[in-house]
């Protein structure tokens, strides 16, 4: 009888062991996995908290890997979210066309992708967009110069993000069509650009095209590149080509970094000079008068929009779309999230009685 007792004692115990080790291993389960580019981006790391935030209170779970500008570590990331048993992948692309080798991992293994922010390019492996409306955001910027243009034959400085970035390219065509007209009517001279001088004529731009464009302007949506091809511009300008000039620079933090070459050259006499994000530091240049403007595209809606189409699909339903997108392969559906013009003049009603920012994040306001 002893005997009896013990086996059935140590059955008993193999049985809690085994229930201990699989509720562990559910416990590890992620439903959610995002991918995001860098964490030495303000915005990247903002999203971080945010995408957090946005499962409190739901039965779901989410793991936030950073693929540090590395296309080889975006890809080991979604191969380590995949082994543990993510059902939804949330990507944000180092690289557009990269990209995709790491969302057909994801697609193999069952995973539905949401490609974040930014257009994962040339495979079908991508089932939805959450995204700004990157074109509007270019027709803002380009718009903004356009009415606070001075006189005829103005200098137009053109600058564009990275050319393995598809958002870059939506930019620049949004920017083009607005600023096109204003080229060959002569309100604007291009100054740094001999591919946008010879297509001033040309109002729709091919993907060639634009290609050829940005790659003269690319700042690689990075500032230090941005300040050095800034500086090499000027300093190979005519003086026709300083004076009252337009900046069409295509972020915040590429924006500041142009704006200081510009305002530190005595034959620069005025500039307008557009951004993108409403970086806290960037508002406080726009504050101060340093920069002229910002495209503020409120995070928390894009978050909101991802995370909710994440659940929609957990859930079990088909997630609502407002549009979709070519990748080169596919048309992708899509969920678009509006775009806001921020300058001085409504700076506190857009960030700070949104309470995107606090007051006291500012001086001067």
């Amino acid at each position: 009888m002893k005997k009896g007792f013990k086996s059935i004692a140590l059955v008993l115990v193999i049985m809690l062991f085994a229930a201990i080790v699989a509720a562990c291993g559910d416990s590890k389960k992620v439903s959610v996995g995002i991918v995001l580019p860098t964490k030495d981006e303000p915005r990247w790391v903002q999203d971080e908290t945010r995408f957090k935030a946005a499962l409190d209170g739901t039965d779901y779970s989410t793991e936030i890997l950073f693929s540090q500008g590395s296309s080889a570590k975006e890809k080991e990331n979604v191969e380590t979210l995949i082994n543990k048993g993510i059902q939804v992948l949330i990507i944000c692309p180092q690289d557009g066309d990269a990209a995709a080798a790491a969302v057909e991992a994801a697609k193999d293994a069952g995973v539905k992708v949401i490609s974040y922010d930014r257009l994962i390019t040339k495979t079908d492996a991508v089932d939805y967009y959450v995204t700004f409306d990157s074109i509007a955001v270019g027709k803002a910027q380009a718009q903004y110069l356009v009415d606070h243009a001075k006189g005829n034959g103005q200098p137009l400085y053109l600058y564009a993000g990275a050319a393995s970035d598809n958002n870059a390219f939506l930019f620049f065509q949004g920017a083009w069509e607005v600023l096109q007209p204003k080229i060959a009517d002569g309100t604007f001279k291009v100054a740094n650009s001999s591919e946008a001088e010879g297509l001033k004529d040309t109002a729709e731009l091919s993907r060639d095209q634009l290609s050829g464009i940005i790659g003269q302007v690319t700042t690689n949506w990075d500032a230090n590149e941005a300040k050095n091809k800034a500086q090499t511009h000027l300093t190979a300008a005519a003086a026709d080509m300083k004076g009252d000039v337009a900046i069409l620079a295509p972020n915040d933090g590429t924006a500041r970094s142009i704006a200081d070459v510009f305002a530190s050259d005595k034959a620069v006499t005025s500039f307008v000079v557009t951004g993108q994000d409403a970086e806290q530091a960037s508002v406080q240049y726009v504050i101060d008068g340093k920069q002229s403007m910002t495209v503020f595209k409120d995070v928390r809606s894009l978050v909101k929009d991802a995370m909710g189409m994440a659940i929609s699909i957990l859930d079990g339903n088909t997630p609502e779309t407002t549009g979709s997108y070519n990748n080169g392969k596919i048309d992708v559906p899509a969920k678009q999230t509006d775009v806001i013009v921020v300058d001085k003049a409504n700076v506190k009603e857009k960030l700070i009685d949104s309470e995107y920012y606090k007051a006291d994040d500012f001086q001067g306001l």
